[in-house]
């Protein structure tokens, strides 16, 4: 899956960005559209893509293998869109929570979570996530809010990267190599057990009285390389999180 959203959307922490000395020889960042070209290539009997008003782009490719259990999905309600990748053990016990058909899969019950959290609130958001029993990750975009929220399953059976593109959009994908080739040294594993919210930033729904700090991160030859986000155990924050148009979340410090 691929989602790409323009920095007037959504702002990831600064540390994720690694400027490239002049000296430097090494991949540069790329534009979205770039991004969005190599990814349709490398998935070229499989794959769809939407660009979604102005500043957003997602794309995804099916799943070719007939048994596995992940599923790969992307689904659109209401001006809400899903990207889910992944499977979610307690699929059937969401689905009469939030009142919805059968038929319904991962991703439609990702969105109506992620409405109840925005409508019908006031939840906190890491309870509503954590209640999400599996392997997943999903990135959603809602493009009447023109907000992004994004999480990675805590279990690690799933991955999720993040970078920065040439011109600061926020990229998230589970394929390694686009991220890699797309935005250079700008780029991190998503922190498993997080979610990221475009109005408050990044956050560990395992652990949300405690704030985020991002790590340095080296690559294999020593350069680096995006950030490392892990739970700052010994901070605390004074708020829960909650997303809407009164989201309140305190997230993450550079260290």
């Amino acid at each position: 899956m691929l989602g790409i959203f323009q920095k007037a959307i959504a702002q990831p922490p600064k540390e994720l960005n690694s400027p490239v000395a002049s000296s430097e020889v090494c991949r540069k960042p790329t534009h979205p559209n770039e991004i969005l070209k190599a990814f349709l290539s490398s998935h070229p009997h499989n794959s769809l893509s939407a660009t979604i008003g102005d500043g957003a782009i997602m794309a995804y490719a099916r799943d070719d293998r007939h048994f596995s259990i992940h599923q790969r999905l992307f689904c659109g309600c209401d001006d809400i869109y899903c990207l889910f990748f992944g499977h979610l053990n307690n699929l059937s016990s969401l689905i009469k929570q939030y009142g919805l058909t059968k038929a319904s899969n991962e991703a439609t019950v990702v969105i109506e979570a992620y409405r109840t959290l925005r409508d019908r609130g006031p939840y906190p958001a890491d309870q509503v996530v954590k209640d999400l029993n599996g392997s997943f990750s999903f990135v959603i975009f809602d493009s009447k809010a023109r907000t992004v929220f994004a999480a990675l399953g805590s279990d690690g059976g799933v991955e999720l990267f993040w970078g920065i593109a040439a011109d600061g959009s926020v990229v998230f994908s589970n394929d390694l190599e686009v991220i890699k080739e797309g935005c250079g040294r700008s780029f991190a594993p998503f922190p498993a057990g997080c979610m990221f919210h475009s109005e408050g930033g990044l956050m560990s729904f395992e652990h949300p009285m405690h704030k985020m700090k991002a790590m340095p991160r080296v690559d294999s030859e020593g350069v680096m390389c995006g950030a490392s986000f892990n739970v700052d155990k010994y901070s605390r924050v004074s708020t829960m999180p909650r997303v809407g148009s009164e989201a309140n979340w305190t997230v993450w410090e550079s260290h």
